[in-house]
């Protein structure tokens, strides 16, 4: 085996299809393709990128609604406590109690005119 010849003398020389005119179609099939790879992951990013930002869009807007929900009820109990503190029986019970004040008398009160 190791005295064996390879003779190549049988094997073709591939022919020349029109020279230069292959090579320049060749050139512009690379160009082309190579234009249409770009554009085709230009928008592949773009497309990547819209969903991205929609789905960064749908939790901002689902945690303001969040937020939107728990200021309501922090209004209606805001709302609850400020007429409870109004109440006319509950301030005169504090200024009875707390402070020492009562009704004033007939004779304390002066009319007028």
């Amino acid at each position: 085996m190791a005295q064996a010849r390879t003779h190549f003398s049988k094997v073709a020389a591939p022919r020349a299809i029109g020279g230069l005119e292959f090579t320049s179609h060749r050139i512009d099939l690379f160009k082309y393709l190579m234009i249409c790879m770009i554009v085709f992951t230009l928008v592949s990013v773009f497309h990547v990128w819209s969903r991205f930002k929609l789905v960064d869009l749908n939790l901002e807007i689902s945690e303001m609604s969040r937020q939107m929900r728990e200021s309501d009820q922090e209004q209606k109990r805001l709302t609850l406590e400020a007429a409870s503190l109004r109440n006319p029986a509950r301030i005169e019970a504090i200024a009875k109690n707390e402070l020492g004040m009562a009704l004033p008398t007939d004779q304390q009160i002066i009319h007028v005119k």
